[in-house]
């Protein structure tokens, strides 16, 4: 298959067909194809997609729409050359106005990125992406393939990881007695607990108080299902808040809200 900058093979082995994303974006360089999953494994969406350097505003947002469309999906993989080299993956931060809106779609889709050394002369520009914790492994670098200035990733996609119980926990903060935790941190005597301490330090003694009145008031539970690749404060609530904000970017951007009335939803 074969479309602009981008090519994606499939091992005629493996059954696939093209998805359908609910759009069709000419302006984007992307590929996408549902490959048919083993019996009770489900199917798996790859994506692959390359971003010019100097690619428009109006192409970028075409880009998310795909994305944010084939992220609905069970499993996803998505990689490529995205061109961001400014984003630090660590502190999930950038400098660039562009970067800053690729972030924001990487959050808004609860999407993991698993590169984690630079593709080419330092730069993080070749980025794998997925939906799932899990779903991508054994990540590897090799050499360049050709005459290429880019460095080879290979991964194996962990068919059987829609199936596997997540052993990670999280605070079930819907069950938590904040009461009691409010008077557990109200009754530590501040004043004195830090006064002669430097700022390490004092933070130190903060900390401690607060895990313990965390541990004594905030249960935890073990993640499982949709929410694993969910922040544990996300909420039915948050979400339609988030689908509002999307909403309302995808208007202004297309002229028909206001700067103002956005600014007032976001």
């Amino acid at each position: 298959m074969r479309r602009g900058g981008v090519t994606l093979y499939v091992n005629d082995q493996l059954e696939c067909m093209e998805p359908c994303l609910g759009m069709d974006e000419e302006l984007t360089e992307s590929l996408w194809v549902r490959i048919k999953g083993r019996a009770g494994t489900g199917d798996i969406i790859a994506g692959v997609c390359y971003r010019p350097p100097d690619q428009e505003d109006r192409a970028d947002e075409a880009l998310y729409r795909e994305i944010g469309a084939a992220s609905r999906s069970q499993a996803l993989v998505l990689m490529g050359d995205f061109k961001h080299p400014n984003i630090c993956w660590r502190d999930n931060m950038a400098g660039h106005k562009q970067s800053r809106r690729f972030l924001e779609c990487v959050d808004d889709n609860f999407l993991l990125q698993v590169i984690e050394e630079p593709m080419r002369r330092g730069a993080m520009l070749d980025l794998v992406l997925t939906n799932k914790e899990g779903l991508v492994g054994n990540v590897k670098l090799k050499a360049s393939l050709g005459c290429s200035d880019h460095e080879m990733a290979e991964f194996k996609i962990l068919r059987a990881a829609r199936r596997a119980h997540s052993k990670l926990t999280t605070l079930d903060f819907r069950r938590a007695d904040f009461g009691f935790f409010r008077y557990l941190l109200g009754r530590v005597p501040w004043d004195k607990a830090l006064q002669g301490r430097g700022a390490q330090e004092s933070w130190l003694i903060f900390k401690g108080n607060l895990l313990q009145a965390q541990e004594r008031c905030i249960p935890t539970k073990k993640k499982s299902g949709k929410t694993t690749r969910r922040p544990a404060w996300m909420n039915k609530e948050l979400l339609d808040k988030l689908k509002h904000k999307k909403e309302a970017y995808r208007g202004w951007k297309q002229g028909q809200v206001a700067w103002e009335e956005y600014r007032e939803i976001v």
